[in-house]
């Protein structure tokens, strides 16, 4: 072999050794020696380095979750190493703060500020600009930007993020936070920052306890009494703070600060319009606190009888009664300083004569008699507002005032009902292939579908397949076309029946094979539970298996349970109708169809004969059915006045059975037969399900649906849980007998914690009402045997039967509340909130003039004494009622 061989074949020299290098030390892991690698490196061989790091970053976002390991491994590596071949500070922020990159791990600081510590200042400052703007990574990159801003001699940032993290940094163990802030160089700028977040920064609700070493508010305070703080500053900071509103929990830290400060007098002074602002819309503390300030302002006479009118005119209209009560002193105080002030102040306690509380009603109105002046637009004024006064003042209101103040003669009382739930008919199923199949995918495609649609889709699928399945198909096909199981790889693999209608539609497009021999959902069918949900889940599934079953056959010609009413209620002379046509057509109804028709139909007698003439098996079941064999199962209270049992650590709740309905457990197909069977609804009801549906499954059967629904219910009276109630409305709109299941389930609801779960309730109770199906006795027993356990919480009923009577149902409302109270005037119940419900029933007596007896331990409540509200409002429903009693004078 010559030279010139030698030379050729000799080994290249290798000029990427240090990309690998540094390479490897990326994969292995170790940041800290990168530093000392990508110094050395030129321009251009940081932009080629930067190449493969990127394709390395590509290549780990790419991978599964199963190598988590080696990403975590290797990312801290590879921020610095991609942190040192950026050039921009852009690319470099980008680069640090990169989501993929990041993760949980703590950012390694060190090695970065390492190897970028050959940058410009300029740059560097840059960068931390740039790290502090990105919301989700400042705050944890708060240690580098710090750093980084005194390597660069610049400005700290003062974003959000930013702040959030010097301010989580200061507290350290074992020093004060005093001194953290005393010995910090940003203090003085970021401290004006902390009232300009769009949320609180956290560490300001760390420590609550005011002589705890890291709490805010004292260290500021302290801080500011040293001059080492702007006092203004922090002053206005807080005020500005809390009139840009929030939640209480919000607001609470910057009170608090405010409330450390202890403004002077002068101070105070200075921000009276504030003070206004805030006592009229700032959450109750806010308000509280600006109602002090307010008030020693009005001491001293720095507050003008103008200004406290306007402030008492939004004060008196809030619903916290503590800070109505408080300004009627202020506003007493004030006029007995200066008593020139009352021509401003007096006609002000007018307003309050319209307060829900007759309490507050009341003190208003002995603070004008005490301090009335001889000016008749004062006397004008007040009398005009007279009527707003509850009955139970109206008389002292005449002797302060003069006839004037007298009520005008009013109308009657009458009440007023909302109109009964209207059964809306249903429309028939669409006569054309096209939009039928609209009308299918919108029920494949939606989320929610209501009950109409669904059996519109499904009838139309029906008849349209009887009369051409092929044009159905040739039309329902491009329709679906998104839907996985039409793909042979997706749904190669799945064996099971499709849910609701597309099982159906899959059968019309031959995309799954119809096997009569196999029953729909074995294993449910079997499983018995606690909850109903599955039973009406396999029935459900029974209809759109026969029916797919019947079109992959010999398609029926339409369905016999489509229902006449939106409610899913099936008139009976239309199924008669229905059966006829069968007969003509020479067909057998489906088991399963003629099943949930039974179910479904409306019980009129008067339609036995029909039913009967007929001459088939289907008619003389339906005969039957509207006979005693369909009478719904009988609902009853467990043995002994109210079985209760334990719900986990909660009070104790009500539990019901609901009998056996042989002609159900004997000749209805088997999916159905759970439907009948008796149970005993105890437990909660995980599986959620669509209201409407369940109760256009047993329309008329709404005693059952009530007990079954029960524990859900109750859930929300005893838990946070929310929902269980929406099925009450639909069940005071359904047929069947209106008993003890359903008046037990609306009394649950009017407790439950959440107040779109008990408006729910007062829509049942007033639909009730308005059909003349409630029993408001039976509804007030169950309310007071539920209060006794604890299920509902009189301040929560309270709430609910005040909206019932705020729509003009107060003789219903009294009706109930009659029956309620003896239970928490005589009895073991909690007699917290019992003043509230008294409250409640002295309002509608009084406005409806309602005449009945004393509920039993009313006498003994208000011969107690005293002032308190349990007391006042004993006396005052005892005098409406004796009052009412009064014959009227001749």
């Amino acid at each position: 072999m010559n030279a010139a061989t030698q030379e050729t074949t000799a080994p290249a020299p290798q000029p990427d050794a240090p990309a690998r290098r540094i390479l490897a030390a990326v994969r292995a892991g170790r940041p800290a020696d990168l530093p000392g690698l990508l110094k050395p490196l030129d321009p251009v061989q940081r932009r080629e380095l930067l190449a493969e790091l990127k394709a390395l970053r590509a290549d780990l976002r790419a991978q599964g979750w199963e190598n988590w390991r080696e990403r975590d491994l290797v990312s801290p590596a590879l921020i610095v190493a991609g942190a040192g071949c950026t050039t921009g500070a852009a690319a470099a922020a980008s680069w640090i703060a990169a989501r993929d990159l990041r993760r949980w791990r703590e950012l390694p600081a060190g090695p970065l500020l390492d190897v970028l510590s050959d940058r410009q200042p300029q740059w560097l400052g840059d960068l931390a600009h740039r790290l502090a703007a990105r919301a989700a990574t400042a705050e944890q990159d708060y240690p580098l930007i710090r750093e980084l801003v005194g390597l660069a001699g610049c400005a700290m940032p003062t974003t959000d993020g930013c702040l959030e993290g010097w301010a989580t940094s200061l507290p350290a163990s074992g020093t004060p936070l005093v001194d953290s802030l005393r010995g910090d160089p940003y203090t003085a700028e970021l401290v004006p920052r902390l009232f300009e977040t769009a949320e609180p920064v956290s560490s300001l609700n760390w420590s609550r306890e005011p002589a705890g070493p890291h709490h805010w508010p004292t260290a500021l305070a302290t801080l500011a009494g040293e001059g080492l703080v702007d006092r203004t500053a922090l002053l206005d900071g807080c005020t500005a703070r809390l009139l840009r509103g929030g939640t209480a929990p919000h607001l609470k830290p910057y009170l608090a600060i405010l409330q450390a400060l202890q403004p002077t007098a002068e101070e105070e002074r200075e921000r009276a319009a504030d003070w206004i602002a805030l006592a009229a819309d700032a959450p109750s503390a806010v308000a509280g606190h600006a109602q002090q300030a307010l008030a020693r302002l009005a001491a001293a006479g720095g507050l003008a009888p103008r200004l406290l009118a306007e402030m008492s005119l939004t004060v008196l209209f809030r619903p916290e009664k503590k800070l109505v009560r408080a300004q009627l002193v202020l506003l007493g105080r004030e006029l007995v300083r200066e008593p020139a002030a009352a021509p401003e102040l007096l006609p002000v306690l007018g307003e309050a004569f319209g307060h829900t509380d007759t309490d507050i009603q009341e003190r208003a109105l002995k603070l004008v008699a005490a301090h009335l002046v001889a000016d008749p637009e004062v006397h004008a004024a007040l009398a005009a507002c007279a009527h707003l006064l509850s009955p139970l003042h109206r008389a002292r209101a005449v002797e302060v005032l003069g006839p004037d103040a007298a009520p005008a003669d009013a109308a009657p009382y009458r009440e007023i009902l909302p109109p009964p739930p209207a059964q809306v008919p249903i429309e028939p199923a669409p006569e054309s292939v096209e939009e039928t199949v609209e009308l299918v995918a919108a029920v494949v495609n939606s989320r929610t579908t209501n009950v109409e649609e669904f059996e519109r889709a499904l009838d139309g699928l029906v008849r349209h397949a009887r009369r051409d399945r092929a044009a159905l198909a040739a039309a329902l096909r491009p329709a679906l076309a998104g839907r996985w199981w039409l793909d042979p790889e997706r749904s190669f693999h799945y064996t099971g029946d499709l849910p609701g209608i597309e099982h159906v539609a899959a059968i019309v497009l031959d995309a799954r094979p119809a096997d009569p021999a196999h029953p729909p959902q074995p294993a449910l069918v079997s499983w018995r539970s606690s909850c109903h949900h599955p039973a009406f889940s396999v029935a459900a599934h029974a209809r759109v298996a026969e029916a797919a079953r019947h079109i992959a056959g010999r398609p029926l010609p339409f369905l016999l349970a489509f229902p006449t009413h939106t409610s899913g209620s099936l008139d009976p002379h239309t199924l008669i109708e229905r059966l006829a046509a069968y007969a003509r057509l020479g067909e057998a109804p489906g088991p399963a169809d003629f099943a949930q028709a039974l179910l479904r139909t409306r019980r009129d007698p008067t339609a036995i004969p029909g039913a009967a003439a007929l001459g088939t098996p289907e008619g003389d079941r339906l005969a039957a059915w509207l006979g005693e064999d369909g009478a719904p199962a009988a609902v009853t209270r467990r043995t002994a006045p109210a079985v209760s049992r334990h719900y986990d650590v909660w009070p104790e709740h009500l539990t019901l059975d609901t009998g056996e309905r042989p002609t159900v457990m004997r000749r209805f197909p088997k999916p159905f037969r759970e439907l009948g069977q008796p149970r005993t609804a105890t437990g909660r009801c995980w599986d959620g399900g669509d209201d409407a549906a369940l109760v256009a499954t047993l329309p008329e059967d709404r005693e059952t649906l009530a007990a079954w629904s029960l524990p859900a219910i109750t859930s929300c009276a005893l838990h946070e849980d929310r929902g269980g109630t929406t099925v009450l409305p639909l069940l005071a709109a359904a047929g069947g007998p209106a008993g003890p299941a359903l008046h037990l389930a609306v009394a649950t609801g009017l407790g439950a914690r959440h107040a779109e779960d008990r408006l729910r309730a007062v829509d049942a109770l007033l639909a009730l009402a308005a059909r003349g199906e409630l029993d408001a006795v039976r509804l007030g027993c169950d309310l007071g045997e539920q209060l006794t356990l604890g299920t509902v919480k009189p301040n929560r009923l309270a709430d609910s039967l005040r909206t019932a009577a705020a729509t003009g149902a107060c003789t219903t409302i009294w009706s109930v509340l009659a029956a309620a109270l003896p239970a928490l005037l005589t009895g073991t119940a909690d007699p917290r909130g019992t003043g509230d419900l008294l409250e409640m029933a002295a309002d509608c007596v009084e406005e409806s003039a309602a005449a009945s007896p004393h509920p039993a331990g009313l006498a003994a409540v208000a011969a107690r004494g005293g002032r308190s509200r349990l007391v006042t409002q004993a006396v005052r429903l005892a005098k409406a009622l004796d009052r009412n009693q009064e014959p009227a004078p001749a």
